[in-house]
């Protein structure tokens, strides 16, 4: 569905991300892991056209590195960590703003009546419709990532693609998004990227695993078949073993 091939990008001459290929599959799960400063949110962008890059990116063997943003934001969505709003629109508003790809081109082009009934069913969907009038900046930061969620979903688009998306957001909030993102995953013609710190809620999330370190990919594969030793290379810590440790203290606290 979408292959990423011997992609590089950065910033000026400097190249951040190198050489990367990948192919995620409809229904996939893909989670780009690494430590800081691997070339992991850098990706994303090279993938979206933000920065220039060189390879090749394709959907369904359309370029999507071609596309002009009206075409690929029909294609490809994308849903940032959310820390703050800074502008006091409601929640519908925002969610609209997920179809503004579809619009007639035009200056005085506005939402259809379908347009605001793929959002409404976005927002009940998310369980937002209680606060479809309230702005934007006063809900909490779990309240304002699900109204993102739902905007990308109702840009409906092939794939999403996830920047951090449960940073800043409380236990809770980071299983509720995840289960919402993998059920909309479930449907035909779909497939999500997510880079991730958090490896335990990575995992959770993704059937396919992109483990990167120094702007290369090391590992491209099943999550369950992700090589311990690489990944404890990469992030200098013996993980399995602190991972074990982590989850026989909650089993004695949980009794």
């Amino acid at each position: 569905m979408l292959e990423v091939k011997n992609l590089s990008c950065g910033y000026g001459r400097e190249k951040v991300v190198k050489d990367v290929s990948f192919t995620l599959p409809e229904r996939g799960r893909l989670a780009v892991l690494g430590p800081n400063g691997c070339g992991k949110t850098t990706l994303l962008r090279g993938m979206t056209g933000f920065l220039p890059a060189e390879g090749a990116v394709t959907l369904d063997g359309a370029d999507l590195l071609k596309m002009s943003p009206r075409e690929r934001g029909r294609a490809v969505a994308e849903l940032p960590q959310a820390s703050a709003a800074w502008f006091a629109y409601t929640v519908m508003e925002t969610v609209l703003m997920g179809r503004y790809a579809h619009l007639k081109p035009g200056l005085f082009s506005a939402p259809t009546r379908a347009d605001r009934e793929i959002a409404e069913d976005a927002i009940r969907r998310l369980g937002l419709w209680e606060e479809r009038d309230r702005p934007l900046t006063r809900l909490s930061g779990g309240q304002l990532q699900r109204v993102l969620l739902a905007r990308a979903f109702a840009q409906t688009p092939r794939v999403i693609l996830l920047d951090e998306p449960t940073n800043h957001l409380d236990l809770k909030y980071q299983v509720e998004l995840v289960r919402e993102l993998k059920g909309w995953c479930a449907q035909p013609g779909h497939a999500a990227l997510g880079v991730f710190h958090d490896l335990d809620l990575a995992l959770n999330f993704a059937d396919l695993v992109l483990l990167m370190e120094g702007g290369g990919a090391v590992y491209f594969g099943p999550a369950d078949a992700l090589p311990p030793q690489e990944l404890s290379r990469v992030f200098g810590l013996d993980v399995p073993a602190y991972m074990r440790r982590s989850r026989a203290r909650w089993e004695r606290i949980g009794g």
